[in-house]
């Protein structure tokens, strides 16, 4: 079977009670190796009543610091950034085959010093690629062209090369499938009426086919159109122009089975499409389901 490391996330959310309750169905599929300690694995374990399982493989991650239940914390931030970095050691010396990651919280890293802003920013530093965000589920997945970024700044990443290299490593990470692009403006600029950027994009479109081969990409779509239950007939795959375009319906329509899964780097990476869910962190109420299928797309594809 293959191996899967797992980071455990931000320890005072949601993360651990995932791994501890899908460890029985996971581990028909695959060997999970937790980026965990010993210390930290009981005490979560004491304060979630639940048993831990004989075959919960760890790879140790020095820490040694008090479980905070919802609360933001620089030390769970820097556990959590710890376990990450294991876990990516783990698959870049083969110990494993692919990463699942459980959720961080962002402003518990900032807390601890830490200037990325997520996984797949450290991700991008770490390996010195242009890794790619996509999140979605077997319906429907959504790659962005812009992340983490205010939205004022969308429009001045609308350019040539920057979305020609894009689409072009793009490509490269999916199955040879039409891929439907969004415009950035409403109604995709109506000609210009409302904005002149999907110009911009329809020539990269069409620069970017031609050098493919084939129709591969599709677009500018109307964005408040793209996702209607006939737009979705045509399209499995959407690129987004930015964080919101294409979150807000991908998580209207999916949300406890999304997955999020970085491209366009040397390791596979997956990870659940939540966050560290506070409001009910060792409550007992966790979902699995996103994590279990990010496990199965890492073992699918890895």
């Amino acid at each position: 079977m293959k191996k899967i490391a797992v980071s455990i996330g931000d320890i005072n959310g949601v993360g651990l009670e995932i791994a501890l309750k899908a460890h029985k169905e996971v581990s028909k599929i695959c060997t999970p190796i937790y980026c965990i300690n010993e210390f930290l694995l009981k005490n979560a374990a004491k304060l979630l009543n639940i048993e831990i399982p004989n075959d919960f493989k760890i790879a140790h991650v020095d820490g040694n610091f008090e479980i905070k239940p919802s609360v933001v914390d620089q030390y769970s931030g820097r556990y959590s950034y710890d376990s990450f970095i294991k876990a990516i050691e783990l698959c870049e010396t083969k110990e494993t085959d692919a990463v699942v990651t459980m959720p961080i919280h962002k402003e518990a890293w900032s807390k601890a010093g830490i200037t990325y802003k997520g996984h797949t920013d450290l991700l991008r530093a770490h390996f010195g690629e242009d890794a790619i965000m996509m999140l979605g589920c077997e319906e429907m997945f959504v790659a962005l062209y812009t992340e983490h970024i205010p939205l004022k700044h969308v429009a001045s990443k609308i350019k040539p090369n920057l979305l020609e290299s894009f689409f072009i490593d793009l490509d490269k990470s999916l199955p040879k499938t039409k891929i439907a692009v969004l415009g950035l403006n409403p109604h995709a600029g109506d000609n210009g009426v409302l904005g002149d950027e999907e110009r911009i994009i329809e020539d990269a479109i069409k620069s970017v086919n031609e050098k493919i081969g084939y129709e591969r990409y599709e677009g500018c779509l109307v964005p408040d159109v793209a996702f209607t239950p006939h737009a979705r007939e045509n399209y499995t795959y959407y690129v987004a122009m930015y964080h919101d375009q294409g979150l807000i319906p991908l998580k209207a329509l999916y949300f406890d089975e999304s997955i999020n899964v970085s491209l366009n780097l040397p390791i596979i990476r997956t990870s659940v499409d939540h966050g560290t869910a506070f409001d009910i962190a060792y409550k007992g109420k966790a979902n699995t389901k996103s994590y279990i299928n990010a496990v199965k797309y890492a073992i699918n594809i890895s």
